[in-house]
């Protein structure tokens, strides 16, 4: 499972390097679709514990997870969470993410590294994740 992958990733460096190697995963954010940019200026799927503005909509097509994501550059740690979320779980079957670790950011070994608002923020929009998956495919 490629969560699993990032998180041993993560486990194998120390504090420092694991602070860059979190930063590194803001490139692999997107460009924000044109047809989602209306839904973004609206505040559809506006993670609104999060201080910076991270736009999150999660679709399950077919039990196929996709995730649709916006967050500045001038927020590179949630804009780097989110492309962790992308890294492990876009395009991956629904029980990716219900088998993935509820204490994600403990995992990842972020907890002790980011303020506690920084936490909050970071545990709403992966808790924002698990709940739409399983809504979804429940429905």
């Amino acid at each position: 499972m490629r969560i699993e992958e990032i998180v041993e990733e993560f486990a194998e460096v120390d504090g420092q390097t694991r602070l860059e190697l979190l930063l590194e995963y803001a490139d692999r954010v997107p460009p924000l679709p044109q047809a989602y940019h209306t839904l973004r200026d609206a505040g559809i799927g506006l993670i609104h514990e999060c201080r910076s503005p991270v736009f999150l909509l999660v679709e399950v097509r077919s039990g196929t997870v996709r995730i649709i994501a916006d967050v500045p550059h001038e927020a590179p740690t949630p804009r780097s969470f989110v492309g962790i979320l992308l890294d492990a779980f876009d395009g991956q079957p629904v029980n990716a993410v219900r088998r993935a670790p509820a204490d994600l950011i403990h995992q990842l070994g972020l907890s002790g590294m980011l303020g506690l608002q920084r936490m909050r923020g970071l545990s709403a929009v992966y808790l924002f994740l698990r709940r739409e998956v399983t809504r979804q495919a429940n429905a």
